[in-house]
């Protein structure tokens, strides 16, 4: 053996679950040769590649960071007061180390299993608390994606939920000090939906009744404080409502938007210190009044209560969630970001209400003495009012060269003054800098700064919007200040949740797979984490390198001629997807093409998304084996072959199986005028073998928090990018950064900083890896399924009998002959340390299985013996061996409380109840609740940190 061959292949065996003799076992259980065997099976072979991927042969873990500590370096981290949403910030370490860099974290998924999800649960409702609290709104939700794009959501759910009343063109109001990168995305997605935005001052924008909203900054994009009461009252009397962006940190001074009258609020909460990462990821706020309880987009967490009558947390009002609602959506949204908006609640609850004033009010005084120095030294400073921004009347040509010499990005408006946004990381030191620049034009080379004790906190804030109501008040704010506290207090809330590093994670369409702890590592570091996404280009160099590379890996893999990483979710990516198709209609003079045919097996985001993008949803039926019906799809393409503009296909299908007649289906679309958009969220089956571009497809999205390694965070980040056929290429997401239209998220590059992580795990497993993961993604999903088989039906095969990456089991026989139902499998999972698989998607009363490539045999054995044990539970209870109602499946899961409880009345033991296999004993996972009462929560809205007053009714 090579030992260098063997070094540099080393990551794909540790990425990679079952070993050689495992292999072997497992293909000897499906009756297969070899995994080669089994994927020309599973695979169509009109459809294999007839080459190996263009991509770079794999390195190791040490080589791989030496590389990236190289690239790295090409970043410059300078001192940057560019603002215009993007602050520097500083993570405390506790936060930093126990939650940004700990795997109980990060590898966690959406908390849909509410149970063994109550630690992120509770951090997500501070979240909303913090939210809630400094914005003055009643009702808060979990984080949307970025600035830009919860202001497009807020002026979709108002556009919804006004139905505009007198006229076809509907207007919508932003105030010209809106930031930039959120009036690009406001256009793109007013557009497809028929929304005409008027730009303006809001001083004299002239509302009438046409206007169903408007948006305005606060403080704006110069940096001052405007008072917008008299202008909310203007929309209020004319029938519109008010979105407000703002910053959290600036209003633990300012007056709240909902005490000024605003309707929503949005903003950024990534200065509650969530690193720069050139862009991202972030998580944006999103308040409201409840009036729009029904209408809010994304995420809500909601108090409700267990079996047992206990306080438990679980998302709320889930029958607004997009794939339940599909064409009738008003937003795409799916994920959130979770992570850092536990991140974000992390650094409310370290610092408490006094410690984030203390840094907005120290913000607010290096600001004011930078002014007074600057005015001494004969510049003027234009803002009358500010919280964090100056903008300076100087020539740009002279400060410039001066400012970058001594290292230094200012924000350089179009009108010629220059801006400078202070920070929570700005010390005396930088502020002295600061003003020698300044000093240097004016040709001295000394400079003096005084912070006089004179000044005030508030002295740039006017009297009449400084803030006087209390905020974050609940103990859990004012409790935990001491590293120690807080750590505990982290490590609480991590024990309450399974994540991967509990134990495998099998959710069908969701594919968690490893996360490397190599791949997260690059992460922190500071040229790569404080890196502001509208720096200058050579700043970025290394950013550069790492996106121009993934975007090529990308393309080769998927078969296509080009690639954009902006889109921040998956479900950005279908619109960016959608809207590049639309896009390209209307530049051949074919905007009609407005049609979009989707399969009823499609993941439920598609027809959103489709809306969304201005186009029509004509449903496609599948046949009793689960594929498209080809001869439906043929007739409705021919029907609507004069306005027909794309098909949304996922492939495989969501059903878990290979269409034998996928390049058909793409020949009928564009024989009838339309575009093959294809979704990427089973690409784990493809990478290696076939690619969507090879297929016949004109443009897909790929999540990256699937198949290519970056964690699910408890509910996101997640990146979404597009690749496309050369004639889409003119049509893919601008930025105004790079002088082109059409964005659809707030910073160029969208989640920049996470790319890294689907960047090494590329890297490190070369064309090979990448190969081997798809064919043990299909070897391990297969293996399960054979195991299963003898106990429950596999719902749907492929035409040998294989299934892709993932599998259907069928738990609906079990209702009728048990009275069980898949929840109650679900639930019971729990009790042996698993999370359930996807449940009742695609098909209501099932669970779909999917185990990726690097769980090995012993996993996914102890996934099945659990499984299979429950089968035996649940014969018990249709035999009559067990008791109908009180049982252990209806009763699942079963808390630690309720095992030591004193009286046990149950008809079964608490040993089959807690300990049912041996394996459990070796390391128990509890959950932190009992069975959660849905319909109560829903019923009971509570989605804020209870109030103080009823800690002291309860003592």
């Amino acid at each position: 053996m090579n030992l260098f061959d063997a070094q540099s292949t080393e990551f794909i065996r540790r990425h990679i679950g079952p070993n050689e003799a495992e292999t072997r076992q497992m293909l000897e259980t499906i009756g297969e040769s070899s995994t080669q065997s089994l994927v020309e099976k599973t695979i169509p072979k009109n459809i294999h590649l007839p080459s190996e991927l263009d991509l770079p042969a794999s390195i190791s873990e040490q080589e791989y960071l030496q590389d990236i500590w190289m690239v790295a370096s090409k970043n410059k981290v300078f001192k940057t007061y560019i603002g215009q949403g993007y602050y520097n910030t500083i993570t405390p370490s506790v936060i930093l180390r126990n939650v940004f860099e700990n795997p109980g974290w990060y590898t966690s998924y959406t908390p849909y299993q509410a149970e063994i999800s109550q630690g992120r649960l509770e951090s997500l409702l501070n979240f909303q608390t913090v939210v809630s609290d400094l914005t003055g709104l009643e009702l808060a939700g979990a984080s949307l994606l970025d600035e830009a794009t919860a202001a497009a959501e807020a002026m979709a759910m108002l556009f919804h939920h006004v139905n505009p009343r007198t006229t076809d063109k509907p207007r919508f109001f932003v105030d010209n000090q809106v930031f930039q990168q959120t009036k690009d995305v406001l256009v793109t997605r007013a557009k497809p939906v028929g929304i005409e935005l008027v730009f303006g001052d809001y001083q004299n924008a002239g509302i009438d009744n046409s206007y169903f909203g408007a948006l305005v900054q606060y403080p704006n994009s110069s940096g001052t404080i405007e008072d917008y009461r008299r202008f909310i009252e203007d929309v209020h009397y004319q029938g519109g409502y008010i979105v407000m962006a703002t910053d959290l940190l600036a209003l633990t001074l300012l007056t709240s938007p909902g005490e000024l009258g605003a309707d929503v609020a949005i903003g950024s909460a990534q200065r509650f210190g969530v690193p720069l990462g050139f862009g991202g990821p972030h998580a944006a706020f999103f308040s409201t009044k409840e009036t729009f309880k029904r209408g809010i987009p994304g995420r809500i967490i909601g108090i409700s209560v267990d079996a047992q009558g206990n306080n438990a947390l679980r998302m709320a009002l889930q029958t607004r969630e997009q794939h339940i609602k599909r064409e009738k959506a008003t937003s795409n949204i799916c994920t959130a970001q979770a992570l850092l908006a536990n991140m974000a609640a992390m650094y409310a609850v370290y610092h408490g209400p006094e410690g984030l004033k203390n840094i907005a009010s120290r913000i607010n005084v290096i600001a004011e003495a930078i002014e007074e120095e600057l005015t001494t030294l004969g510049f003027e400073q234009l803002n009358n009012t500010y919280f964090d921004t100056l903008r300076i009347r100087a020539d740009r040509g002279v400060i410039e060269p001066i400012a970058l010499q001594n290292q230094i990005n200012f924000q350089y408006y179009t009108d010629g003054t220059i801006g400078i946004s202070i920070d929570e990381t700005t010390t005396q030191k930088d502020a002295l800098d600061i003003v020698f620049v300044f000093a240097s034009s004016k040709g001295t080379d000394e400079a003096t700064i005084g912070f006089d004790s004179e000044i005030s906190a508030a002295g740039k804030i006017p009297a009449a919007l400084q803030r006087t109501s209390a905020f974050l008040t609940h103990p859990v704010f004012n409790s935990h200040h001491s590293e120690t506290q807080m750590m505990r207090y982290i490590k609480k809330l991590e024990k309450r949740d399974l994540a991967l590093n509990t134990s495998m994670i099998s959710l069908g369409s969701c594919t968690m797979k490893l996360n490397a702890a190599t791949e997260m590592i690059p992460l922190s570091w500071p040229e790569f984490a404080s890196i502001h996404p509208f720096v200058p280009q050579d700043q970025a160099a290394g950013y550069k390198q790492v996106i121009d590379e993934l975007s090529s890996y990308l393309s080769t893999i998927t078969q296509f001629d080009g690639c954009s990483l902006q889109p921040n979710s998956g479900a950005q990516g279908e619109f960016a997807g959608l809207n590049t198709i639309m896009e390209y209609h209307r530049a051949n003079n074919q905007e009609h093409r407005n049609i979009v045919l989707i399969p009823i097996s499609a993941h439920g985001t598609n027809p959103a998304s489709a809306v969304m993008a201005g186009m029509k949803v004509v449903v496609v039926k599948s046949d009793e084996k689960g594929l498209v019906d080809v001869e439906d799809l043929r007739n409705k393409a021919e029907q609507y072959k004069d306005t027909l503009g794309a098909l949304m296909i996922t492939y495989p299908s969501t059903y878990g199986i290979f269409e034998e007649s996928i390049r058909e289906i793409c020949e009928i679309i564009h024989d009838n005028g339309g575009q093959v958009y294809m979704d990427g969220a089973n690409m784990n089956a493809q990478v290696g073998y076939t690619a969507p571009g090879y297929i016949g497809a004109d443009v897909c999205h790929l999540n990256l928090h699937k198949t290519f390694a970056i964690p699910h965070g408890g509910g996101g980040p997640g990146v979404g990018p597009i690749c496309a056929k050369q004639h889409l290429l003119p049509f893919l997401p601008g930025h105004f950064s790079l002088d082109k239209g059409q964005p659809v998220s707030a910073a160029a590059y969208g989640s920049a900083s996470i790319l890294l992580i689907s960047y090494a795990y590329i890297r490190m497993l070369g064309a090979m890896g990448v190969k081997k993961s798809t064919e043990y993604a299909i070897l391990n999903a297969n293996y399960m399924k054979v195991r299963l088989a003898e106990y429950f039906q596999i719902m749907y095969a492929g035409k040998n009998g294989t299934c892709a990456h993932e599998f259907i089991v069928d738990l609906r026989p079990f209702k009728t002959s048990a009275g069980i139902e898949a929840e109650d499998v679900a639930k019971r999972l729990m009790d042996y340390g698993f999370h359930a698989p996807t449940m009742s998607f695609p098909v209501p009363g099932t669970i779909m299985i999917e185990p990726t490539e690097s769980e090995d045999k012993a996993e996914l054995d102890r996934f099945c013996d659990a499984m299979i044990n429950i089968y035996k539970e649940i014969i018990a209870v249709q035999s009559g061996e067990a008791d109908k109602t009180d049982n252990v499946l209806k009763n699942a899961p079963h808390t630690q409380h309720v095992i030591c409880m004193d009286n046990w009345e149950h008809s079964y033991s608490r040993q089959s109840a807690a300990f049912p296999l041996e394996y459990i004993r070796e390391s128990k996972f509890w959950p932190a609740v009992a069975r959660i009462n849905n319909t109560y929560g829903d019923r009971n809205l509570i989605c804020t940190c209870a109030p103080v007053e009823s800690y002291a009714e309860a003592e």
